[in-house]
């Protein structure tokens, strides 16, 4: 038996949900096939960022403020609620060379988005004001006031709750096995002895995109990236926001920093994220190792004294667990959120760590996109940028 849907989702994780409230509530009959469950794979082991602090000024931070807003509306208007809050991100600086680079980052972003300004420099006094666990030999920092925190699996399922209420069907448990162009311009997807037909086909299959792709013979460059994130206990707070130490910019975007030789090969940088609940998710790591999600017990040791270095107190912290998740990385750190050479098949995916906080932007953009109301130039995130770089 097949069904037929205006618009086929490929992939139940945060993009794939938000993609799906986005068209669903513009009138259109929306399906999603997920392979697995929904939130069961990279949104399930990340930590819940919505970040600008670490995003490059011009239209990489434009998209994050948008998407910003979007979420901060979703708070209001989704029944389930996410555990949304509001408390804004810090960079810490180790020396003093950092602390220059952190200042100049602040002014290009003030500069660049003009009235908008949620960037701030910070002291070494500021930083003593701000939590007393911080280590002595910090030099100062950054702040950004416009930085938020969800939890992405329950966001996932809050969208997914939203999207029912509209004409949308799921199915879980479905994993695509082939996808085919009809001589009538729709697509058929197949899973398994199940079918479905559809006039426009969307690839969210983050990680597991370019596999998706690759049936109707399009190159995705998107490679699994590896990070490991530690959660500690209850105990007292060490800082309300989202802590970073300056060098994770470093490492997000490969270039070099001053750190032992370990930290680098592992792509370790600060993590500190506090939860609702009053623990802490530590972070962070990024190395390529294909699609191995095993924890690597080095790894989190060097975490963990990463972690101690910038906050002392951490080592009377316990860890009650440990995780390893994929993030899906493109060689230019931007998501590819776009049309395709195949009329009417599209993909939202390559966010590597920004997946939970452009989730609501690349929704709404996707949904524009298929409904032909887009009106925004996102040629930077087009599938196209990559042949022309070859060129």
């Amino acid at each position: 038996m097949t069904s037929h849907f205006d618009v086929m989702i490929i992939g139940g994780g945060i993009i794939g949900a938000s993609i799906a409230y986005y068209t669903a509530k513009k009138g259109l009959n929306v399906g999603m096939i997920e392979k697995h469950t929904v939130a069961s794979g990279t949104t399930s082991k990340c930590d819940g960022n919505v970040l600008l602090i670490d995003k490059e000024p011009g239209f990489d931070s434009r998209m994050a403020i948008q998407s910003q807003a979007l979420i901060k509306e979703l708070s209001e208007e989704l029944e389930m609620p996410f555990e949304f809050r509001h408390p804004g991100s810090i960079f810490l600086c180790a020396n003093e060379e950092e602390l220059e680079q952190a200042y100049i980052w602040v002014d290009r972003h003030n500069q660049a988005n003009g009235e908008q300004r949620f960037f701030n420099k910070l002291t070494k006094e500021d930083l003593k004001n701000d939590s007393k666990h911080f280590s002595d030999h910090l030099t100062g920092g950054l702040e950004c006031t416009n930085d938020s925190t969800v939890n992405p699996y329950m966001l996932t399922f809050s969208l997914i709750n939203e999207a029912e209420k509209y004409d949308f069907t799921l199915y879980e448990h479905s994993p695509v096995t082939d996808i085919k162009k009809m001589d009538g311009g729709t697509f058929k997807i197949y899973s398994g002895e199940k079918s479905f037909t559809a006039n426009k086909v969307i690839n969210a299959g983050g990680i597991y995109a370019p596999e998706i792709s690759r049936m109707l013979d399009i190159d995705l460059p998107i490679t699994p990236r590896k990070g490991h994130i530690l959660v500690a206990s209850r105990t007292e707070l060490m800082g309300t926001r989202k802590i970073q130490e300056f060098g994770y910019l470093m490492t997000k975007f490969g270039r070099e920093r001053v750190a032992p030789e370990a930290m680098n090969d592992y792509g370790i940088a600060l993590v500190h994220e506090p939860t609702e609940s009053q623990n802490f998710l530590i972070g962070s790591s990024r190395e390529f190792t294909g699609f191995d999600t095993k924890v690597n017990p080095r790894v989190i040791r060097l975490i963990a004294q990463r972690a101690i270095e910038y906050f002392p107190k951490m080592k009377d912290l316990n860890i009650i667990r440990s995780y390893a998740g994929l993030r899906p990385w493109t060689p230019d750190h931007l998501p590819i959120i776009s049309g395709t050479d195949i009329g009417n098949y599209y993909i939202a995916a390559g966010h590597e760590g920004d997946g939970i906080g452009l989730s609501a932007i690349t929704g709404r953009w996707m949904s524009d996109m298929v409904t032909g109301s887009l009106t925004e130039d996102i040629s930077p995130l087009s599938l196209s940028r990559f042949k022309e770089a070859a060129l």
